[in-house]
């Protein structure tokens, strides 16, 4: 082992940060503004706050401010989770033969389990400083859930949580964690709400979507006084919050002098990705580095690497504003695959652009594989990783691999955003060869671009 760099990476209490990152300060071109479903307008800071807490509403809108302070008791909480360590991965490198330096940003050292907790304790807070009794959320594979539940009841917030149904039948453990920290939670589509009835008359024996989640909170939220949803992922102030990991990141890889060729993050709404590589990529847009950056999603739910750019609703039920990004399709339901977390049909608007305009790399993996490495990286760095992040260390693994055939040194990061120990239905299943991959035809991809709306700026 070098002697230079630690097995783990932390930094000290000082060293946390004070500020988030706002990567839209740096970006050269600014994605489209998101359109009022009615009349198409770019949406107003007011009209976003009837949906949204006014605070995550302003943030929404900032392209201009580089940085934004964390309020002091956000940065308190943050002192009981945080610094998340970042992990030289001398056991994987060395079955793998490989010159490269792999490196992991390990974000399920809290109880949640994942890097959720980051954007949910800072989404309670502005909900409690606006005076709100309530809020209301979706979740997918659970991680943003439990994060919030945790959060709320730390700030004394009820919170109403509609969990996709095919997730809930893998993950009942999840369900009973949101539980235990006050949360009330409900399998979606569910006949709570309009939205989930019709979607299931539509659709019989659905397994759900994150997008059927969705309309069902905000139904729920809007026939509340004092409550507002909230979103776990691909909003750009939840990127914000998130940019702690990447601030983290690159603090430590200057303490060490580790300087990243490729950073790696799996990709479902964007969260992780885009705080794990955002102040490197500013960098990058500034003309500072030429890192190479790589989304990983799954091949049954391939929002970059298949998806149309258009403006799309967030929703299956149309009520959000219409956001430009890589998009199936609002109406796509996605196969029941066990990383739940990446089964989103859209990807956020600032990853969407920066793709679009070729800062960003992308890639579609099958489970099969995904979980084959999770496999070995368990076996070997002493961690079961969440099936999300595992679609990470796949890739990560394919690029340590080929600088094993170039003989080229590089050094590799990736996040790894939580730990499986809720996933155990999915290494059950892996176990037992049972686990099987969803290869989508043109047809099935039809069936969801028919969804997306078909509006002036979409032809």
């Amino acid at each position: 082992m070098a002697k230079n760099i630690p097995t783990k990476i932390y930094l000290s209490e000082e060293e946390l940060p004070r500020q988030w990152y706002n990567l839209r300060a740096d970006m050269k071109e600014q994605h489209d503004p998101f359109l009022h479903p009615g009349t198409l307008a770019p949406i107003k800071l007011e009209e976003l706050c009837g949906i949204f807490i006014e605070e995550l509403s302003k943030q929404e809108l900032n392209f201009t401010d580089r940085y934004i302070d964390i309020p002091e008791s956000v940065c308190n909480f943050y002192r009981m989770i945080r610094p998340s360590p970042l992990i030289r991965a001398y056991f994987l490198e060395k079955i793998l033969g490989t010159p490269a330096e792999i490196y992991y940003k390990f974000e399920g050292t809290n109880t949640s389990g994942s890097h959720k907790l980051n954007s949910a304790i800072a989404q309670a807070y502005y909900a409690k400083e606006q005076g709100l009794n309530s809020i209301t959320t979706e979740t997918g594979a659970g991680q943003w859930g439990t994060a919030l539940a945790m959060a709320c009841s730390f700030y004394g917030l009820d919170v109403d949580i509609f969990m996709v149904k095919g997730s809930a039948d893998q993950k009942p453990d999840r369900l009973e964690v949101m539980k235990t920290y006050g949360a009330s939670v409900t399998p979606s589509p569910s006949n709570k709400t309009e939205i989930g009835k019709r979607i299931q008359q539509e659709k019989p024996g659905t397994t759900g979507s994150l997008g059927c989640a969705i309309s069902e909170a905000i139904e729920v939220c809007a026939s509340r006084e004092s409550c507002k949803y909230v979103l776990g992922s691909v909003l750009d102030y939840v990127l914000l919050h998130q940019s702690i990991i990447g601030i983290e990141l690159k603090t430590a890889c200057e303490k060490y002098d580790i300087k990243p060729d490729i950073i790696i993050g799996c990709a479902g709404g964007g969260s992780n990705l885009g705080g794990l590589i955002g102040p490197y990529m500013g960098d990058k847009i500034r003309g500072k580095n030429n890192i190479k950056f790589i989304a990983v999603e799954p091949k049954s739910c391939p929002s970059f690497t298949r998806g149309k750019y258009a403006y799309d609703f967030g929703d299956t039920g149309k009520i959000t504003p219409l956001l430009k990004m890589y998009t199936l399709g609002n109406g796509f339901i996605p196969s029941p695959i066990h990383a739940g977390g990446l089964r989103y049909h859209g990807m956020s608007p600032i990853l969407s652009k920066l793709y679009h305009d070729g800062y960003l790399e992308a890639v579609a993996v099958g489970q099969k594989s995904v979980f084959d490495a999770a496999s070995m990286f368990s076996k070997c760095e002493g961690i079961l990783p969440a099936p999300e992040s595992s679609h990470a260390i796949k890739i990560a693994i394919d690029e340590a691999l080929k600088c094993k055939e170039s003989g080229e040194k590089k050094t590799i990061i990736f996040g790894l955003t939580g730990t499986g120990y809720f996933d155990m239905s999915a290494y059950r299943m892996y176990n037992a060869g049972k686990m099987e991959d969803t290869e989508l035809s043109d047809e099935d991809l039809q069936k969801g671009f028919s969804s997306i709306p078909d509006i002036p700026q979409n032809r």
